[in-house]
């Protein structure tokens, strides 16, 4: 509310774009269109393979009708992505375990395309694609498990009274700047995932698919940049943070965030096993930092308070 006692721009712009209500209406309205692209891709792969229409580019994705599962997974993600925002006035650890979730169905996407170039044969471990299928699945596996493990410990209360206390003006200050950078992300989120999907439709024309940027890997496409807008995101809040705390392990745990989001962000960068060993890498290192954290607090919740 702001002096007049209407409400201000930033509690009008966060209830339409990220309340109960929008998420519900946002979550049937991607599931809807997950079900539409699903079948609209599916029709074309069989078109293609029956010689009835002929597109240049994309043939990965156009080989085989279980590439069809990439398409809806893809509409997915982006509401993961919407959930990500969603989460981040209400907790960090929520918010940091979307990204988490976030990158395990990267992964999991992958896979389907995996799937549709796989050459059965006795050579396996002398073929990239089946390498990357390897690699994809033992992956999704592990990083399933660190992220239960993440939740569990992300769950963990220890009742305390921190000395000094944290002022009730500083933390709703610190509230109200998470619901300005989740307010902020949606339109940015929209404008990068409509641009780089256009992007990349452009590139895939040949008259001017050499006047545009070439994505290197289908999977990073809006996902590079977005983890990118993340980090800056997230030092923000790091920064902000140490208005209304300086205890030692929770400006560690802050800022370990941050450099588990930088891995996670310098995956898209490679591929093969190093992609896989830098993304698992990112989520051990927040799980980690998560788990000394919580030791810090249950020392602390079990020390004795001063008079």
């Amino acid at each position: 509310m702001n002096q007049t006692g209407r409400p201000s721009f930033l509690h009008l712009a966060h209830n339409k774009l990220l309340s109960d209500s929008a998420r519900i209406r946002g979550e049937k309205a991607i599931l809807s269109i997950a079900i539409v692209s699903f079948l609209i891709h599916l029709a074309l792969i069989y078109l293609v393979q029956w010689g009835w229409v002929s597109l240049p580019g994309g043939a990965e994705l156009l080989s085989n009708p279980i590439a069809a599962i990439y398409t809806p997974f893809s509409f997915i993600l982006l509401y993961e992505v919407y959930l990500l925002i969603y989460y981040l006035p209400k907790s960090i650890t929520t918010y940091i375990s979307k990204q988490y979730e976030i990158i395990t169905l990267i992964v999991i996407r992958r896979l389907f395309k995996d799937l549709s170039n796989l050459s059965l044969t006795s050579d396996w471990f002398k073929s990239n694609y089946d390498l990357q299928f390897t690699y994809d699945l033992l992956t999704s596996i592990v990083l399933f498990f660190l992220i239960y493990l993440f939740n569990v410990q992300s769950r963990r209360r220890y009742a305390r009274i921190p000395e000094g206390g944290l002022q009730v003006e500083s933390v709703q200050r610190f509230i109200r700047l998470k619901k300005t950078i989740a307010t902020a992300l949606v339109p940015l989120f929209l404008v990068l995932a409509v641009y780089s999907f256009g992007h990349w439709a452009l590139g895939l024309i040949p008259a001017t698919g050499s006047d545009l940027l070439s994505f290197k890997n289908i999977n990073n496409i809006f996902f590079e940049q977005f983890f990118t807008v993340l980090i800056f995101a997230d030092v923000i809040l790091l920064l902000f943070s140490f208005f209304h705390t300086d205890e030692f392990h929770k400006v560690i745990r802050n800022s370990g965030f941050v450099i588990s989001t930088i891995l996670l962000r310098i995956s898209f960068s490679v591929t093969g096993l190093l992609n896989t060993a830098l993304i698992v890498a990112g989520i051990l290192f927040g799980l980690l930092i998560l788990l000394i954290h919580n030791r810090f607090e249950k020392h602390l919740s079990e020390q004795p308070q001063s008079a």
